[in-house]
């Protein structure tokens, strides 16, 4: 028995599943989960000893690597002064200023500890400033496990929702009205039917979570066209893609404006840390300014700060997200061409610093063309590659990584690597 499976047969007696978010249990791809030790720029290992060319990066935050020196520096200088303190200090203000500045959207910000509460409090805030209880949330879209969002889709067109999880109140399910991404047409069919009770269009600008899925254009468009006839927020959890697929995020790379933005991953450089902002008008609806409540004693807590003014600073730095797009662009390429070289039905795209990898003729473009992939295909090459020494997402239905810290050695070797098992069958 391998240490990672020691310690996975350890951790189920006392952790549910022996982890500590579901999708790390790799019971979408089989196996025991790797348990890792350390981190340095592109690379992870395990407990083990083995090391990892890494492409899930914690999920998306390590844009910059593994202990980032600047940023780890930052974090130890934080904490010698207190790890927290429930009240205010001056580098909040300065994360504050700094995402006003870089989101022309948003023009106030309140920190919170993780994207999950940021969503939830966006949505709250979004009902509280409208007055109504309706919510849109669109099919494989991931936004937190906050009981508004944990909703699949109902029995017909345009009918509310049932929860996809268990402890989900049907009767809170039902203000949750779940579409098909990328589909403009059923968008303007909900809003005909239903657009004086929705409070809020919640989205990921760029899906990460059922995959990599980029949004057409006309989507986004209508998105916006329609939140602002009828008075409702739109809302983008740029949890995932905030300052990792542009300078701007999504809505500066599609030149879409939301009501409210969601952030996380990214703005915390590793460290526990979100945010939701927007329009003046409805922030000033958050308590202690106005009626609607929201709370956290680790808000704004310092040692995140550190870490997120860090990284902030260095991906504003010149050049740096086309020198991250091409890096990034390079691999998915380079990963199709391989594909193709051998027969395999394959495919990649990426967008930004993201990207994913489908066995499926085409990058699809939806929930359904997501799932009519072929699983069982990507599970077999995921644990090809992580014998040779390449971490992918443990499943199918999540996106990938690339950080500034990856070379371009790093690229070839796996694209190297991924044609010889293309070549394996």
């Amino acid at each position: 028995m391998t240490r990672n499976e020691e310690l996975f047969s350890r951790a189920q007696k006392t952790i549910p599943g022996g982890v500590n978010s579901p999708v790390r249990a790799f019971r979408s791809v089989g196996g025991a989960p790797c348990f890792f030790a350390s981190g340095s720029g592109a690379r992870v290992r395990d407990a083990d000893g083995k090391e990892y060319i890494d492409y899930v990066g914690s999920w998306g935050p390590l844009i910059l690597g593994h202990a980032d020196a600047d940023t780890v520096r930052a974090v130890q200088e934080a904490a010698m002064k207190g790890l927290s303190f429930g009240a205010p200090t001056e580098a909040e203000i300065e994360l504050a200023e700094l995402l006003v500045r870089r989101v022309p959207s948003m023009e106030m910000v309140r920190l919170v500890s993780s994207g999950t509460e940021a969503t939830m409090s966006a949505i709250r805030l979004a009902r509280g400033f409208t007055g109504r209880d309706a919510i849109i949330k669109f099919e494989g879209c991931y936004h937190g496990h906050g009981d508004s969002l944990l909703v699949k889709a109902g029995s017909g067109l345009l009918t509310f929702g049932n929860p996809s999880s268990a402890g989900v109140p049907a009767d809170l399910a039902q203000h949750t009205l779940v579409l098909d991404y990328n589909d403009a047409q059923g968008l303007r069919d909900a809003f005909a039917k239903h657009g004086k009770t929705i409070a809020c269009v919640i989205v990921e600008p760029v899906a990460g979570n059922m995959n990599l899925i980029a949004p057409k254009p006309e989507f986004l468009a209508a998105m916006r066209e329609l939140c602002t006839q009828h008075g409702s927020v739109l809302i983008f959890d740029e949890v995932m893609t905030g300052f990792r697929v542009g300078p701007g995020s999504a809505q500066g790379l599609y030149g879409i404006t939301p009501d409210l933005s969601t952030f996380g991953k990214v703005v915390g450089g590793g460290m526990p840390l979100g945010a939701f902002g927007g329009r003046r008008d409805i922030m000033e609806k958050i308590a202690p300014l106005g009626p609607v409540y929201q709370a956290g004693t680790l808000s704004g807590n310092p040692l995140s700060v550190a870490a997120g003014l860090v990284t902030l600073k260095k991906v504003g730095a010149p050049g740096f997200y086309d020198a991250l797009t091409a890096k990034t662009r390079t691999l998915v390429d380079g990963l199709a061409a391989a594909a193709k070289k051998r027969g395999v039905k394959f495919s990649a795209q990426s967008v930004g610093g993201m990207f994913g990898v489908y066995f499926a003729a085409t990058p699809p473009t939806s929930y359904a063309e997501v799932m009519a992939s072929d699983k069982e295909a990507f599970n077999r090459f995921f644990h090809a590659m992580l014998d040779a020494g390449f971490y992918l997402a443990p499943s199918a239905f999540e996106a990938g990584f690339v950080s500034a810290a990856h070379s371009d050695a790093d690229i070839a070797a796996t694209i190297a690597a991924a044609d010889a098992i293309f070549a394996a069958g």
